[in-house]
């Protein structure tokens, strides 16, 4: 049975982001940017096809990639 993903979500905890910039560099649906303060914001949420590179490059785990599947 092949499981297709219904819904992501990208949540980055602003507390601990320090506006380095890897998951904005890393992304390959450019589904980051960040804004005029630097801060690291979701552009494009459906662009995003749950890779987790953002997540895993992250040095400060302050993004986390939420998938829910159909069943």
């Amino acid at each position: 049975m092949v499981t297709a993903i219904h819904d992501t979500r990208v949540i980055v905890n602003e507390d601990w982001c320090k506006k380095c910039g890897i998951c904005i560099a890393f992304c390959p649906k450019k589904v980051l940017e960040s804004d005029e303060l630097g801060r690291v914001v979701v552009v494009r949420p459906d662009q995003c096809i749950a890779c987790t590179i953002c997540e895993k490059l992250c040095p400060d785990f302050a993004i986390n990639i939420e998938v829910t599947k159909d069943e």
